[in-house]
């Protein structure tokens, strides 16, 4: 199976997703990574905006509300989450990232959401993220960090995930093709209310790995890393 078939498989059903997205908090300081990421589409007031990559549609579906007289179109490449955004009373349709469907110069703001570590081949997508873009417009990403939830993940029995986009290394990716590369660092928090939420979260992963956390009694933290770009 190759690395976009496995994407495609886990992502075919929503339930792995909202089992990760379930448990996230807020950093301690109260700065939350989708917040931000809606300050500057709201900062930017577009009026063409394009995400990438969408899931089941709960960032769109807040950008709609930020920008009710914009014109919002999602994309993902899974069918299901594509139904389910479009639920939600947003335009979706199937598409591929590395391929985008668009003329250029067609959108004033594209956002990825946590998905540019998916792509199979991250500089045509951003290069196609480039071409669509508007000259002026703002290309909105959200990644994590290698250290994201690695505290539960070594005690779980396996190591940090490090990604061809993230904290880490997302910055000299964008700056391939962009001029200007903005960042705001955050450490959210995932919070569990038992042993096995925190299992769930691990297993959701379809990583071929057989987990073994110790047990604990009552809820546990674990800290998050993340980064939201904004590039032009």
């Amino acid at each position: 199976m190759t690395d976009r078939d496995e994407v495609r498989a886990q992502y075919a059903t929503e339930g792995n997703l909202l089992t990760r997205q379930s448990v996230w908090q807020p950093a301690e300081d109260g700065r939350d990574p989708t917040e931000i990421a809606l300050a500057v589409v709201r900062a930017s007031a577009p009026a063409d905006i394009l995400e990438i990559g969408c899931g089941t549609g709960a960032f769109a579906a807040r950008i709609a509300q930020a920008r009710p007289g914009a014109a919002l179109l999602a994309t993902d490449q899974s069918p299901r989450f594509v139904e389910l955004t479009a639920a939600r009373g947003v335009e979706a349709r199937v598409a591929d990232a590395t391929e985008l469907p668009f003329e250029d110069d067609a959108f004033d703001l594209v956002a990825a959401m946590w998905m540019l570590y998916h792509v199979p081949d991250l500089d045509r997508t951003l290069a196609e993220v480039r071409r669509v873009l508007r000259p002026g417009g703002r290309f909105l990403a959200v990644t994590n960090g290698d250290e994201h939830v690695a505290d539960l993940r070594r005690e779980g029995g396996d190591g940090p995930v490090v990604t061809q986009f993230s904290s880490q290394n997302g910055e000299d990716a964008l700056r391939r093709h962009f001029d200007v590369v903005r960042r705001e660092d955050v450490r959210p928090r995932a919070v569990f209310p038992d042993h096995a939420a925190a299992v769930a979260y691990l297993e959701s992963s379809r990583e071929d790995i057989a987990w073994d956390l110790p047990a604990f009694e009552g809820p546990r933290t674990y800290l998050g890393e993340g980064t939201v770009f904004v590039a032009s």
